[in-house]
């Protein structure tokens, strides 16, 4: 087999196995409200009083569920080794595994963050999640958005807060070659809503990133510093 048709299998596993482990797990996390509904639908009750009650489970159902897929989902990932590789400059056409890897860990992120970010973004239980994912999370961190990707290669300080819909990952992709490094925010830092962190930036305790900012990729953020612009300059 040539280069290309190797890495043409390689996708091909990639994709059949990240559809298959997504199955399981989701599976995982319904089999609670699918055995409820099936043992509630035994109760000798009439069907208006089932339906009032399987209506009002459906709250506490959805989280039992969400905190199910959480937690099967960092597992899953952490057993398997997808992870986003750190410090990389890979070529995406060439379907390695590093690359394939990568590509199944946002793609576990992304259905966990479809499915239950919405319930639990900007909680504790968020923070569980990120840091059983791989993100290296403090005390007291705020994380208010769902724009947070490669979990594996994010440390937030105590204190940190990261606004609604403010992007900070651990890669980018620039000319079909995926470059990544590490994110990591000291103490109390705060980014604002709709801004961007770039790739290997790195923040002094108490900086202040405005809000629809950008940070460029590898920024060093002086301790103290308020941030703001496209790209971003300090203020003072």
């Amino acid at each position: 087999m040539t280069a290309t048709s190797h890495g043409r299998a390689r996708f091909l596993w990639a994709a059949v196995s990240v559809v298959f482990v997504e199955t399981i797990i989701t599976g995982l996390a319904l089999a609670p409200a699918v055995l409820f509904l099936h043992w509630q639908a035994t109760w000798p009750l009439s069907t208006w009083l089932r339906l009032a009650l399987a209506s009002l489970a459906f709250v506490p159902v959805y989280l039992a569920c969400a905190c199910s897929l959480m937690l099967y989902s960092a597992l899953a990932t952490k057993a398997l080794g997808w992870r986003t590789p750190a410090n990389v400059e890979l070529p995406l056409g060439d379907f390695s595994w590093p690359v394939l890897n990568w590509g199944r860990y946002l793609m576990t992120i992304h259905v966990v963050r479809i499915f239950a970010g919405p319930a639990f973004r900007s909680t504790t239980i968020w923070n569980w999640y990120m840091r059983l994912n791989g993100a290296r999370v403090g005390r007291n961190v705020w994380v208010n958005s769902l724009s947070l990707m490669d979990h594996n290669l994010l440390e937030f300080a105590d204190g940190v807060v990261i606004g609604s819909d403010a992007h900070v990952s651990g890669h980018v992709v620039e000319r079909g070659i995926l470059k990544t490094a590490a994110v990591r925010l000291d103490r109390n830092t705060l980014v604002g809503i709709g801004s961007v962190v770039g790739i290997g930036v790195e923040s002094g305790a108490d900086v202040q990133v405005g809000a629809l900012s950008v940070v460029p990729k590898f920024a060093k953020l002086e301790a103290g510093g308020v941030y703001v612009g496209v790209p971003v300059v300090r203020l003072h």
